[in-house]
């Protein structure tokens, strides 16, 4: 619970600081958000059965926090030209259906028994860490594309 707190307090002084900093890249925001991933990846790595709950509101908290970023991302696509939208609709159609399988990895989760555990939760990191890596590729595209 502590790693918990500690983490989201961590994630949350980050989106901040990457939100009011003017004067950072997109790129030197992107290797931060890169950061807070892999930390995040980590993190996961130390939760027992015991412990499944917890991890399961952990990757919930997570999995919001990326709909919410791409929401924002999408938004950015909205108000961009035609051709644009055109470009990125298969792309974000593509992270919301890593979205909804992080979303069933969750769900395996929370319903995995004490014998199925460790291959429930590698499945949950994995598709955590697929969710995330396509958000940050998309979050490159999107600034690569339209200028800050």
């Amino acid at each position: 619970m502590k790693q918990k707190t500690l983490f989201i307090t961590f994630l949350a002084a980050a989106v901040i600081a990457i939100g009011c900093d003017k004067e950072k890249t997109t790129t030197q925001q992107i290797e931060a958000v890169k950061t807070e991933t892999k930390q995040a990846a980590q993190d996961m790595k130390d939760y027992t059965f015991a412990q499944k709950e917890e991890f399961v509101k952990f990757m919930s908290g997570q999995l919001t926090t990326l709909n919410a970023d791409l929401d924002k991302l999408s938004a950015k696509i909205e108000s961009s030209s035609d051709a644009l939208k055109a470009e990125a609709k298969p792309k974000f159609q593509a992270l919301r259906e890593q979205a909804t399988k992080l979303n069933q990895q969750l769900a395996e989760a929370q319903n995995a028994t004490e014998s199925t555990w460790d291959s429930v939760k590698a499945g949950t990191k994995s598709a955590y860490e697929a969710t995330a890596k396509g958000f940050n590729d998309a979050r490159q595209w999107v600034s690569d594309k339209i200028a800050p």
